[in-house]
C-alpha cells in the first residue's frame, strides 16, 4: 500500500512540473539553495546510459523479478520493499509512457549542483540504505 501512495505522489508532481514548469527553467523555492527545475531524463541515475530507454526499461524488471524473488521472501523488509518498489515503478512508468524520466528536486549545496532529482529516486536510495543496514546489523 505505501508503494502505491509513493507512486501516486510521485507521479502527481510530475504530472504538476510537466503541466505548469517550463523544460529547463528553474523556479526559485529558497534563493542559493533550492529550485524546483523541469528536467527530462532519459537516462538512470546522474543521466547514465543516455537515451537508452529500451535497456534501462529491461533492467528495472530484472530488478523488479529480483526484488520479489529475495525481499518478499523476507517479512522484516516492509518499509525497504515498498521505498524501493514504489520508486523503481513510478520511474517505469515515466520510462514506458514518456521515454524519460520527469526530475525536478535542483539543490545547491555549498556551491555544488547537485543533480536534480524526484522522489522516486529518494524512495529508492532510502530504501537500498535502509536495507545496507539491515543486512549489516544482521551479520
Amino acid at each position: 500500500m505505501l508503494a502505491l501512495i509513493l507512486v501516486l505522489i510521485d507521479q502527481a508532481v510530475k504530472y504538476y512540473v510537466h503541466t505548469y514548469c517550463l523544460l529547463g527553467i528553474s523556479k526559485v523555492i529558497i534563493p542559493g539553495l533550492f529550485n524546483i527545475t523541469y528536467l527530462e531524463n532519459t537516462g538512470a541515475a546522474f543521466s547514465i546510459l543516455s537515451n537508452n530507454t529500451y535497456l534501462i526499461i529491461i533492467v528495472s524488471f530484472i530488478l523488479l523479478f529480483i526484488l520479489y524473488k529475495y525481499l518478499f521472501k523476507h517479512n522484516q523488509y516492509k518499509i525497504v520493499k515498498s521505498l524501493i518498489l514504489g520508486g523503481i515503478i513510478s520511474n517505469l512508468i515515466d520510462r514506458v509512457v514518456r521515454g524519460y524520466v520527469i526530475d525536478y528536486f535542483d539543490f545547491n549545496i555549498f556551491g555544488y549542483n547537485a543533480p536534480v532529482f524526484n522522489i522516486a529516486d529518494i524512495c529508492i536510495v532510502i530504501g537500498c540504505i535502509i536495507f545496507m543496514f539491515k543486512t549489516l546489523e544482521e551479520k
